[in-house]
């Protein structure tokens, strides 16, 4: 795997403290996920191609943990989600452990996915012309706009049963 595809060129530039906080998230969040399994940490271990005790180590925080070893762990135990790895770094740990295997982590997944190629296409040459304090100005309205969606929907289905 790439150097890029690490976290310690990510967070090189930010003091050892916050690179220990996010190794204890993104640890926390492996660790989650491999008792969400039903599988047992050998069995996990061998399916992520690591030895068991460098394992139990990420899992603890004691290693730091590559990109790479993060999506193994989470591959191997069902659970792969970048969205959760993404979410647990930037420090939404939380949200990152409550989502993991759930829809709103697959939508999560699906939209980071699909987002940059979306925005290229829709705004062209117009990109250039982002500001980044437009950003959580636009998240608000996307949330605004599903939750009116998922209101819709469920609108649509009550009238279904209701035979209006």
């Amino acid at each position: 795997m790439s150097e890029s595809n690490q976290l310690g060129p990510i967070v090189d530039m930010t003091s050892s403290a916050q690179t220990f906080g996010i190794n204890a998230r993104l640890a926390r969040l492996l660790t989650v996920a491999v008792d969400r399994s039903g599988k047992s940490r050998r069995e996990i271990a061998r399916a992520a191609g690591m030895n068991k005790d460098t394992f139990l180590r990420i899992l603890r925080g004691e290693k730091a943990v590559t990109l790479d070893d993060a999506e193994r762990v989470l591959d191997a135990s069902g659970l792969a989600s970048k969205g959760a790895l993404l979410l647990a770094i930037l420090g939404h740990e939380d949200l990152a452990v409550e989502w993991l295997g759930e829809d709103a982590g697959a939508f999560l997944d699906q939209f980071l996915a699909a987002l940059p190629v979306t925005m290229n296409e829709t705004l062209g040459p117009r990109i250039a012309d982002l500001r980044p304090r437009w950003a959580i100005g636009t998240s608000r309205l996307v949330a605004r706009l599903l939750a009116k969606h998922i209101d819709d929907f469920a609108e649509r289905d009550i009238s279904l049963v209701l035979g209006r």
